[in-house]
């Protein structure tokens, strides 16, 4: 399964004080089956999330890309996964966030 993590963009329709929290993408294309597949990927794929949705990294958009042995996959196997990349998309997403370090003062 593929991933990408992006940082949200400021809409200019929200208020600046409105929260957005952390935003999750499914893309499950038609390369993946009939719409009864590609529906049933995407209920297994919201119900490992929801179950650990306190992973999502703050500030940033969350984008998976499943493959189709999503379908066929023992779901703990797919919950493991799934834990596995939000975990890595956290630590990406506190690298991101970081400043860069400043160089040393010259003398």
């Amino acid at each position: 399964m593929s991933w990408f993590l992006a940082p949200q963009i400021p809409d200019v329709a929200v208020p600046p004080h409105a929260h957005i929290g952390p935003r999750v993408g499914l893309t499950v294309g038609k390369v993946l089956g009939k719409a009864v597949d590609r529906n049933r990927i995407k209920r297994r794929m919201k119900e490992a999330l929801r179950r650990h949705v306190g992973l999502l990294p703050e500030g940033f958009d969350l984008i998976f890309h499943p493959r189709r042995n999503v379908l066929t996959m023992d779901f703990m196997q797919l919950e493991a996964e799934i834990v596995r990349i939000l975990e890595q998309a956290r630590l990406e997403a506190s690298r991101a966030a970081k400043p860069p370090a400043s160089p040393p003062p010259s003398s």
